[in-house]
């Protein structure tokens, strides 16, 4: 009965051993070995081998928590699906072949340019509409000479100049070319583009029409309107003999918002402005007048 107790023992205490080796990553077996006989050299005779081997193994368990574990280094965190096509639409070189076969995908069937038809079908592709500002900003980076139409030339050297090569990596752009027309600068230059672009050169027009400049006014001055703008659009439609904006009047137009105040009380006649803009100015005051008038009129 005792021998069959103390082999029961010995069965338990394996088990045990076992459980707890497998669940716990400990010293190579020489270790183990080593501290086993340390500990008989030093123990009493009088213990059994069996309570022997019980306590060494408790030693070599206690044993494996002395070690420190080192501490484990946060995860590295990895970038979305978006952050990862982001970043491969910036980061990759420019491919001519790619931009030239993007152009291929809109060009015209009977000439080597991007007409009205393949000009609406890539304002699809980029989700926007042929009216929006961003398109503004993308013909003036492709240095589009008139409007509905883009060179081969014009198409690729302007997507190289963004570094860009697909409608992705367009779309990708439109951020950075919003926060580029911040620049006062930049907006001029991009500004006295417009005219230009508003022109249809092939019928040799060399002044814009006045429909046309109304509607480029709204567009370039979308993201930021200046206050005159509403009054000094009202009075071009009320005057219909004007029929034409000239280069000068356009350019000036810019240096007018910028300079002169709301209520044109710092407008100087005497500078070099268009004539178009002393009679808006006359044509202003006569109206302020006029109000003045009818507001004394009826309080007496």
């Amino acid at each position: 009965m005792g021998a069959c107790q103390t082999c029961c023992k010995a069965k338990d205490v394996a088990r045990s051993s076992q459980y707890v080796g497998a669940n716990n990553s400990g010293p190579p077996l020489k270790a183990t070995a080593e501290h086993s006989l340390s500990y008989n050299r030093s123990s009493s005779h009088s213990h059994s081998s069996e309570q022997g081997s019980l306590t060494a193994r408790n030693i070599v368990i206690t044993d494996k928590k002395m070690f420190n574990p080192y501490n484990k280094l946060p995860p590295i965190k990895k970038p979305s699906n978006g952050e990862n096509k982001r970043t491969s639409f910036i980061s990759r070189e420019f491919s001519e072949s790619k931009a030239n076969a993007l152009f291929d995908c809109y060009k015209d069937p009977d000439s080597d340019c991007i007409l009205a038809e393949g000009v609406e079908k890539f304002c699809e592709d980029l989700e926007v509409r042929p009216d929006e500002f961003i398109v503004l900003l993308i013909a003036w980076k492709l240095n589009a000479e008139t409007m509905c139409m883009f060179t081969r030339e014009q198409f690729v050297s302007g997507l190289q100049s963004m570094r860009v090569d697909s409608i992705k990596g367009i779309q990708s752009k439109f951020p950075d070319l919003i926060a580029e027309i911040q620049n006062k600068e930049t907006f001029k230059e991009m500004y006295k583009w417009t005219y230009k672009f508003g022109l249809d050169l092939e019928s040799g027009q060399r002044t814009l029409p006045v429909e046309m400049a109304m509607s480029l006014w709204k567009l370039v001055f979308s993201q930021q309107e200046p206050k005159i703008l509403p009054r000094w659009l009202n009075f071009l439609q009320k005057h219909q003999s004007i029929r034409g904006i000239s280069k000068d009047t356009w350019d000036m137009f810019l240096n007018f918002v910028e300079q002169v105040s709301e209520d044109l009380s710092c407008y100087d006649d005497t500078e070099a402005w268009p004539s178009l803009l002393d009679d808006f100015v006359e044509y202003e005051n006569d109206c302020q007048n006029q109000n003045i008038e009818t507001d004394l009129h009826f309080s007496q």
